[in-house]
């Protein structure tokens, strides 16, 4: 749903100083890393501001339209509304659009605000491109619902609708992001490993991006027509397993630039931190290995894939440590909305991450699973969007709504992760809503009311948070 340093430079950080720390390049140049203080980033002038910029807008304007959407799937789950609003028919189609733009486009969106501000100023063209096409196909996914034979298929990682409109919505989507990939790989490539360890860190999660979206184009090219859920199920297993290690990379950099942001550097040479990038990385050279061993969309294939997540993913066990040091390190640090997203991000994956080893069947905790990783992906990104608002001309996001933003945001979150947890320990199936829930025990009906108000709560955070970026980005520096 919308809305997953040790070395003190100062015990008090203000506001002002916050943002000075990052000082823009007064030449563009491939390399945005400040070879000073490689553990500080700074975002080159020109193509990397303006299109950082562009995405960021996008990555916003697909959080609005799929906050709308969250409201009504709050709604027809909830017991009591469900009965007075019959929701069920709307809450298929409304899923689908509602994942695809909160997860798909939210996240490869800011993705590219990453890339874009790491990067350099080269292919201005390929990235303005990109995002053309990308801001094109989010706007015709948006409407496509409302054209006739929108048949919803919930596959996981990327449900569709099974329609003309949608398809070419993907397709479009597909070909701005794969433009802005390719761009990140070429102008990202990190000409000194031991000191500039963000770009690494970027870098590779442009590698997990490329591979991802190679993954899906050899699946849609190789796996034979089937019956559809299945089809779209197997079509996108291999690259959105892929897709995790990316977002769970540039998760751990949002953190990391947070925690610089506020002036507690991660505390481990650039070299160090360089070379956990890497090994957080090397799982991903299994992707085109299982793909050229067996056959895409096969059972082999499919548990291949799950392995990799569930082996995989402690690779990025010592990033996760060096993220909870730096947590640590920012303890003392003044009320900040990004140390409040910081602190609600690391929460909510942690709580996702444990519940990943607790599924058993096909019910709610594996939503309430997925719920808290994503969440706490989502929650980071907002952390580092609060630090490049006024990085990228716009005004500081500051007030106490900005503050409490991430906490009013994450504590919603966390009581309906835990409320599918607890339901799904009582046997209550994912993916269905209203009466199909077969709501029959108290527990059933308790665990689901805490999902329904926890879910209403993250909406008024998500909320909160489009309105202090549209406050702040309504506003231009000159």
């Amino acid at each position: 749903m919308l809305f997953a340093q040790l070395p003190h430079i100062a015990p008090h950080v203000s506001r002002h100083y916050t943002y000075q720390i990052f000082r823009e390049a007064s030449v563009a140049s491939v390399s945005s890393v400040n070879c000073v203080n490689p553990q500080v980033v700074t975002i080159s002038s020109g193509t990397p501001v303006a299109l950082a910029r562009a995405w960021l807008w996008l990555g916003v304007m697909a959080l609005i339209g799929s906050g709308l959407l969250a409201m009504l799937l709050v709604f027809s789950r909830t017991p009591g509304i469900q009965d007075v609003f019959p929701l069920k028919d709307l809450f298929r189609a409304a899923l689908v659009v509602h994942v695809d733009l909160s997860v798909a486009i939210w996240f490869m969106a800011f993705a590219a605000v990453i890339w874009s501000a790491v990067g350099g100023a080269g292919l201005a063209r390929m990235g303005w491109t990109g995002f053309g096409l990308a801001a094109l196909g989010t706007a015709v996914m948006t409407v496509s619902p409302f054209f006739p034979g929108a048949e919803p298929v919930l596959n996981n990682y990327i449900p569709v609708l099974q329609q003309p409109v949608f398809f070419a919505s993907l397709w479009i989507c597909g070909a701005g992001f794969s433009l802005a990939v390719l761009r990140a790989l070429i102008t990202i490539w990190p000409q000194h490993f031991a000191r500039s360890p963000f770009q690494v860190g970027t870098f590779l999660s442009a590698v997990a991006a490329f591979f991802a979206l190679a993954a899906f184009f050899w699946s849609w090219w190789m796996v034979p027509r089937i019956e559809e859920k299945i089809y779209y199920e197997v079509l996108f297993w291999g690259g959105g397993h892929t897709l995790q290690f990316q977002h769970a990379l540039l998760m751990v950099i949002a953190w990391l630039w947070v925690a610089g942001a506020l002036g507690r550097p991660p505390p481990v040479s650039p070299r160090a931190l360089s070379a956990l990038f890497c090994v957080a990385a090397l799982p991903l050279l299994v992707v085109p290995a299982i793909y050229l061993m067996v056959p895409a969309g096969s059972l082999p294939h499919m548990e291949l894939f799950a392995s990799l997540m569930k082996w995989g993913h402690p690779y990025m066990g010592p990033l996760l440590l060096l993220g909870a040091l730096s947590l640590w390190g920012v303890r003392k640090v003044d009320a900040h909305p990004a140390k409040s997203a910081f602190v609600a991000s690391f929460a909510l994956f942690a709580l996702g991450g444990v519940l990943g080893y607790m599924i058993q069947g096909v019910n709610v905790v594996i939503p309430a699973h997925y719920h808290g990783s994503t969440v706490g992906v989502t929650l980071a990104f907002m952390g580092l969007a609060y630090v490049l608002l006024p990085r990228l001309g716009f005004r500081v996001a500051e007030g106490r709504m900005a503050v409490w933003q991430p906490y009013v945001y994450g504590a919603g979150q966390l009581v309906h992760v835990l409320g599918l947890a607890w339901s799904g320990g009582y046997g209550v199936q994912r993916k269905v809503a209203g009466a199909e829930q077969l709501l029959t025990t108290l527990p059933q009906k308790i665990g689901m009311g805490m999902m329904g108000l926890g879910g209403m709560v993250a909406v008024i955070g998500g909320l909160m948070f489009v309105v202090v970026c549209l406050k702040a980005m309504s506003f231009r520096k000159t």
